[in-house]
Order: C-alpha cells, then structure tokens, then sequence
C-alpha cells in the first residue's frame, strides 16, 4: 500500500489547529539529556527517480541460489492465487477479528483453517494460529504444565533431536517458571530417540515432547513414545511439519489409544515463502479434554435467531482484556495474514495435492542423496528412514564446503557442527518438489568438484 507523507502546508495547519509552534514541541515533556540528537548517519533524502534506481541495484545484488537448505524452512511452490487473494483489501487490512460481529467473513476463514488444521493432525480442535513454530512449542510446553494436573514436578522430556532454535526459544520462556527442561538424548545410529534408553522409572513427568520429522529429518517411533509418556502419567506435545501429515501418520493417532495430546509446529511450508527470514506463524491442535488450556482464539459456528450460520469467538485470549493477569498467555497471537495464506493454500491443494507434494519433496530427496553418496567420502550418517531432508557426512569440513557452493550459488545445506559439535563434516540436506531433476543433477556435480 502507498505511502503519502503530509506536505509542510499540511503539518502547518495541523501545528496551527492544537496551537503548537513545532513538532518538537509536542515531545517537550521528554527530557532533553535522553532525547535523540541528530542523524548523522542518515544521508540526505532522495527523489523518487533516485531512490528506485537506488532499490533495483539492490535487488540486483540479491541471488536467485538454488537451494537445497531446509533446517526448518522449506521451498515449496506456492501457487499465484494464494498470494493474489491475501493481498486483497478485505483481507490484507482487516485480519484481525476484533468485534466479532462485523467480521463474519475474517471468521469463517478462521474456522476452516481450523476445521483443516485438526483434520490434519487427526486432533479435535485446532485454534487460529501463534506467533511461530518455536514460540507454539514453549506455549505447548506451558500448556502442558496447566493441564497435567496430577503432575507436580513440572519436568518437561525435551529430544535433542527437537529443533535447536525451538529448544532454546522455549527455554528462554520457561525457565523462570519453575519448568524443568531434561535433555533427552538422540541415537547415535538412527538419529532418532531410543525408546529403550528411557528410564523405566522416570517418577513424575509433565510431558515429553516428540518431533515428528525431527530436526535431522528422521522419523521417531511415535507409536513407542507416546505409549511410554502415557504409561507414566506424561502428556504427549507432538512438534510436527504439516506437510508431512499428508502421508504419514497424524499425531492424533499416534501410540495404542488416545494418541498426543497436544500438537504444534511451523505453518511455513503451507504457502508462505521463504522471504528472508519470515514472516512465519505456529499452528496449535490439542485433545477436547484440554481446549480450556489452549491459548489463542477458537472461532466457532452456530446458528442465530433466524436459523442463519453464523460464526463466533468461542475462546478468545485473555490478554487483550481487562483480565490480563489470568491469561492463559501474554504472548499468544492471531497470524491473520499468514493463516489466510495458509487457508486458501490448504483449499487450492486439497489432500490430494497436499500428498502429492510430500511424495515429490521426499523422492526428490531420496533421488539427490543416491547421487551424492555416489561421490568418494560422502555417505548417510543416520540408518532411519526420514522424510525430506537427511544428514550426510563429507570428507571435508561443511564450513569450507558449504562456502565454495555458495560462491556457486548453491546453498549446499546446513552445517550441522554449529549446534551439534559431534557431526562435525556433516551437513543437513534438503530438496523439496521444486526441485527438477537438472537441479539434482547441478549440485552433485558441484559437491564433485568442490570435494576434488
């Protein structure tokens, strides 16, 4: 949308009308020891010919690499109509479902993406979205404390294999609330948690949280996890990537019986590009018995006096109201616009499409990790079976590795060493169904060469 700054005549009238003689007259209650001076940094204005010519040399400078880095956000192809429907007015501006009643439209479109989201992940109810898929898992991990009430320690199992941006989000927003993260090691061989290296008598546990893909790309025994947390009187938090419900299977059916109780992950990979950084948003699903924990809005339908649909706040957060210190949380969000994306994406797809995408990512994958291996010194570190990424040892160090791709313009993937300092020479790879069988093709004879 436009930007149209006031012209001085403008801000004269306005300066005039409230009897002020200068703007910075209306800041004179700040005191003058903590007022900003001058930007000297700043250089001079320039006009609009000037600065879009300023813009294109930029953009210039910004590559099209081709990428095969996933590390938790993935290149996926987003069709046109996703973004040329979000973009319009009535949805760009007004995504935010404030008074209830005049946003039937902004609502409904909340409730199907609920309505998806828990089809999905096989859970019974799904709420309007969180900021991002790390915060969603500290959020999870709150809710968790609340709604295992049978528990008192408040230790929450947290996999190695969980993200490690997730890990340390979630505890820098538990740890001064008494929540006790234990770091839960990974299998050497699978890259997986070993149900069998959990202690038999754990003593009270809130919940263990599962990742599904984790963080190397490898499946968890899902089934003999949540098993053992229920056994033991733990709720299970499933993080898991929406793109891979499509084919495997959804947490809401994990394990013998009642399957995780709460779910949460990233909504990136359902229509929103990877644009430097974000934006991104977190989805969250849970079990009925434990909606009232939930943080976030849940939009509901029902019927007026006239028989007519209509669609409510069910649960909306307490903290935009006068009872902020109940709140189930402070932080909690609607991602409208980014939930919007997600919803028309989710239409477009439909399950059919949404599968076939997985399939892709995943062949694709296979396909470039057969090709790389075929190279001297390059092999699979991890025996599991995985979805879409993998990790893969090389003969030299990924850092050097990675930069001569780079210089290529390849995005090789992610050095591991960084958060894992015993994969050293290890990398994350990644290809999704962007990715044609050229694209395979380019980065293996790359990797030859750089390895040569």
């Amino acid at each position: 949308m436009p930007f149209i700054p006031h012209t001085e005549n403008d801000t004269r009238t306005m300066l005039d009308t409230i009897g002020a003689e200068t703007i910075e007259d209306l800041f004179d209650e700040i005191p003058a020891e903590l007022r900003a001076q001058s930007l000297n940094q700043i250089p001079a204005g320039r006009n609009e010919m000037a600065v879009s010519q300023l813009i294109r040399t930029r953009a210039a400078q910004d590559a099209q690499p081709l990428s095969f880095l996933g590390a938790g956000a993935y290149e996926h192809h987003i069709p046109a109509a996703v973004w040329e429907l979000t973009t319009r007015g009535e949805f760009y501006t007004a995504y935010t479902p404030y008074q209830a009643e005049a946003s039937q439209g902004t609502l409904q479109l909340l409730y199907e993406f609920q309505t998806m989201m828990a089809e999905l992940t096989a859970m019974d109810v799904s709420n309007a979205s969180l900021y991002d898929g790390a915060s969603a898992l500290a959020e999870a991990v709150l809710m968790a404390v609340r709604a295992n009430r049978k528990s008192k320690s408040r230790r929450v199992l947290m996999p190695s294999t969980v993200h490690p941006t997730y890990r340390n989000v979630v505890n820098t927003i538990v740890r001064h609330q008494g929540i006790q993260l234990e770091l839960v090691d990974y299998d050497a061989q699978g890259g997986h948690i070993d149900s069998a290296s959990l202690p038999a008598e754990p003593g009270d546990i809130t919940a263990l949280v599962i990742p599904q893909p984790n963080f190397f790309g490898t499946l968890e025994d899902v089934d003999t996890l949540t098993d053992w947390a229920h056994a033991h009187g733990a709720l299970v938090i499933g993080v898991v990537n929406p793109t891979a419900m499509a084919l495997i299977t959804p947490p809401g059916e994990w394990g013998s019986n009642a399957g995780a109780d709460i779910v949460c992950g990233e909504g990136q990979p359902l229509g929103a590009p990877l644009s430097s950084g974000g934006p991104y948003f977190g989805f969250m699903c849970c079990a009925q018995k434990h909606v009232r924990q939930m943080p976030g809005r849940i939009i509901g339908r029902t019927d007026d006096l006239e028989g007519k649909t209509g669609y409510v706040l069910t649960l909306q957060a307490r903290e935009q109201h006068i009872r902020r210190s109940k709140a189930t949380s402070n932080i909690c969000t609607n991602q409208g616009l980014l939930t919007t994306a997600a919803t028309i994406y989710l239409s477009l797809m439909g399950p059919e499409g949404l599968r076939q995408t997985a399939e892709h990512s995943h062949a694709n994958t296979q396909t470039l990790v057969e090709k790389l291996c075929t190279i001297e010194g390059v092999e699979k570190i991890f025996n599991r079976p995985c979805f879409h990424e993998t990790v893969l040892r090389l003969p030299k160090p990924a850092n050097e590795v990675l930069h001569a791709l780079d210089a290529q313009g390849i995005l090789g993937g992610f050095d591991l060493s960084q958060v894992y300092p015993e994969l050293d020479n290890a990398i994350l790879v990644c290809a999704t169904e962007t990715k044609t069988a050229d694209d395979l093709e380019q980065y293996t004879t790359a990797l030859r060469n750089v390895l040569a």
